[in-house]
C-alpha cells in the first residue's frame, strides 16, 4: 500500500552532521513539519527526540538525563552498540508515553517523517504486522504524536544488548568507549534515469566547497557561494515536503522528486514557497541568506536518493 509521510552558522563538521542526522528522519518515508529537530544530547528535554552523541557520552548517562529507563532506551535504538558509542551517531529518546516491553508490543509515538515502512525496518518487523495491530489507524494518514502499536517479528527481534562493563551503568559516572567519527551512509551506486542534466539550483554561483568527506571521514554537503538577492530555485518538479527552520541550517526547503528523489536548499534567508505545495522546475524556492561567519551569500544544497545522500554533480547538469 502507498505510504505517505508524516507532514509535519558555519558551514562545518557540525552541519553536516546536523543535516544527516535530520534528513535521516525524513529520508524514505517523506519530511517532516517543525517539531522534529535533532537536539545534543546535553540539551534539557531531550525525551521524545534524536539527539547527537557527544565525547564522553554513555547510553546510561544520556538515559539519566532523558529520565527515560536504560533498557528502554536501547530496545528503541536496536542496532546501537552500547559499548561502542560513536560521536555524532544518532539516538532516538523515547518519550515518557513510550513503552518498549520484552518481547513487543511497543507503544511508539509517531515521529516527523515517520511512516509504517521506516518504523517497521527500525524495529525489525513488518508494516503489515504494524497495519494489523493498527486497525483503526490509517496508515497513509499518519499524525505526529500519536501512538501506535508496534508488534515485533519475535522476541528476540530488538532484544536490548546486555551492557558490558562499568560504562554502561545508569549513573552514567564511567566514560565511553573511544570516539569515532560517524560513517555516512553509503551513497546508491546509480541514479535514476529521469534524474538527468538538471539545472543547478543558482543562476549564478561558484562551488566553495565540494560534496565529499573531509579530512576527519565526515561528510560534507555542497556548498555554494552567490551575490546578495540570489533565489535558489527547484531543480527539477516536485512537492515541498518541508519549508521552515532547522537547527544549525537556518531556513530550510525539501523538494521530492520523482523517482525517490530529494533536493535540499539551506541556509536560506527567506522562504518563497511553504510547506505542501507543488512546484515545477525553476520556482524560486528561497532567498539565500547571508553567512556571518564566511561573509558570503552561502546555499547548502544536498541531493538526496532513497534518503541516501549522493554527489549533486552526478545529477545537474
Amino acid at each position: 500500500m502507498a505510504q505517505r509521510p508524516v507532514a509535519g552558522k558555519r558551514p562545518g563538521a557540525h552541519i553536516a552532521l546536523t543535516l544527516i542526522c535530520v534528513l535521516t528522519l525524513l529520508s524514505l518515508a517523506g519530511c517532516a513539519s517543525p517539531g522534529g529537530e535533532v537536539q545534543r544530547s546535553g540539551d534539557a528535554g531531550i525525551a521524545g527526540n534524536w539527539v547527537v552523541v557527544q565525547r564522553g557520552d554513555t547510553l546510561g548517562s544520556i538515559a539519566a538525563r532523558a529520565d527515560v529507563p536504560l533498557a528502554r532506551l536501547q530496545r528503541f535504538n536496536p542496532d546501537v552498540n552500547p559499548s561502542r558509542l560513536a560521536v555524532g551517531q544518532r539516538l532516538l529518546i523515547p518519550s515518557q508515553q513510550e513503552r518498549a516491553p520484552s518481547g513487543g508490543p511497543y507503544r511508539y509515538q509517531i515521529r516527523p517523517g515517520d511512516t509504517y515502512s521506516a518504523v517497521a525496518r527500525r524495529f525489525g518487523t513488518t508494516p503489515a504486522r504494524i497495519q494489523s495491530a493498527n486497525p483503526g489507524v490509517e496508515p497513509t494518514r499518519l499524525r505526529v504524536g500519536q501512538v501506535i502499536q508496534v508488534p515485533l517479528r519475535g522476541a528476540t527481534a530488538v532484544a536490548a544488548s546486555t551492557p558490558s562493563s562499568s560504562g554502561n551503568r545508569s549513573s552514567g559516572n564511567s566514560t565511553s568507549a573511544p570516539a569515532r567519527t560517524a560513517t555516512p551512509p553509503p551513497a546508491p551506486s546509480a541514479v535514476p534515469n529521469s534524474a538527468r542534466n538538471w539545472p543547478w539550483p543558482l543562476d549564478d554561483y561558484r562551488i566553495v566547497r565540494a560534496y565529499g568527506t573531509d579530512t576527519h571521514g565526515t561528510l560534507q554537503p555542497m556548498l555554494l557561494a552567490t551575490s546578495r538577492g540570489a533565489r535558489a530555485k527547484a531543480v527539477a518538479d516536485g512537492d515541498v515536503r518541508f519549508a521552515g527552520s532547522m537547527r544549525q541550517l537556518g531556513r530550510v526547503v525539501i523538494v521530492h522528486h520523482a523517482d525517490n528523489l530529494q533536493s535540499v536548499y539551506a541556509l536560506c534567508d527567506t522562504l518563497l514557497v511553504d510547506d505542501g505545495a507543488r512546484v515545477a522546475r525553476g520556482t524560486p524556492l528561497c532567498e539565500v541568506g547571508f553567512s556571518n561567519a564566511t561573509e558570503r551569500f552561502d546555499l547548502l544544497f544536498d541531493m538526496r536518493l532513497g534518503g541516501k545522500p549522493i554527489d549533486p554533480r552526478r545529477v545537474l547538469r
